[in-house]
């Protein structure tokens, strides 16, 4: 039997048959905007240069493609991408025609039935309710290989906001309960950015050992 709070029901009701969270209706104005701005292209940019060179980078909340997953793609990576966006996926397959992407919400994806270097999901990880963030984030601990690395954007302090494109309630953890959640994930924080835009970045690392050893 499933039980939700009330906090749970609210937020299930919010995103009914929705999964992109109120961004398939904005779809238009976000490709706008971020077609205008290369906010984060250098903060991504410099955490990529740890990954293996040509490494495989899942996108979760991918969006158009621009301008984060065609710099990962002009800097040699393989990329995949997911958005539950239709509007936004087929804006991604004319940006990167030749990098699987495929349209469906990120907590109930099976991430291509692979593992990756690394894994980003920027913008996307404080849109879900509070009680399928960690769950996500374990989801990702599971799809990086030993030693692989996720980067995600979200306040460090607990907090809630109004999304300006959207109108809909926006949640960070805070650190600690990102921390705890990338433990049971089996990944490590490491790090954080913040790019021109004060956004702030959590950075992790897999610490699972490879398949095979104890």
């Amino acid at each position: 039997m499933e039980i939700l709070t009330t906090e749970a029901k609210q937020a299930k009701g919010a995103r009914g048959t929705d999964r992109s969270n109120g961004y398939e209706a904005a779809a238009a104005e976000f490709e706008r905007r971020r077609n205008q701005s290369n906010i984060g292209v250098n903060t991504i940019r410099e955490w990529s240069r740890k990954l293996p060179k040509g490494g495989s980078v899942l996108d979760l909340g991918c969006g158009t493609g621009a301008p984060i997953a065609t710099m990962l793609d002009r800097e040699g990576f393989e990329v995949y991408g997911i958005d539950a966006s239709p509007s936004m996926v087929a804006a991604f397959r004319r940006q990167l025609p030749h990098a699987p992407v495929t349209c469906e919400a990120i907590e109930r994806s099976r991430f291509f039935d692979r593992t990756f270097d690394g894994v980003i999901a920027i913008g996307v990880v404080f849109l879900l309710p509070w009680f399928l963030q960690g769950f996500l984030i374990e989801q990702i601990g599971a799809a990086l290989r030993p030693g692989g690395r996720f980067l995600f954007t979200a306040p460090p302090e607990q907090c809630t906001w109004v999304d300006v494109l959207t109108g809909r309630l926006s949640r960070s953890l805070g650190t600690e309960p990102y921390e705890a959640a990338l433990f049971e994930g089996k990944m490590k924080l490491v790090g954080a950015y913040q790019d021109a835009g004060a956004n702030h970045y959590f950075e992790a690392i897999s610490v699972a050992e490879p398949a095979g050893e104890a």
